[in-house]
């Protein structure tokens, strides 16, 4: 897996294993009709999502889910 190029189903499996909490397939999608990064294919580069995130967690614009 390339983590600059992660399906919405890898990136999910890959944060729930690193995270220690379920993260869903579509948590990350919501996240993506809110403004998270995406390639033109709909994948996701793991840094940037995860910097969106850490910026939206800091505004409290996803809050908890």
């Amino acid at each position: 897996m390339d983590p600059a190029a992660l399906t919405v189903e890898q990136a999910a499996r890959i944060l729930t294993a690193v995270g220690g909490r379920w993260t869903t397939a579509e948590t990350i999608r919501r996240h993506i009709e809110r403004g998270a990064p995406t390639a033109a294919d709909g994948r996701i580069n793991l840094v940037h999502y995860m910097a969106w995130l850490i910026r939206e967690f800091s505004t409290n614009a996803v809050g908890e889910e």
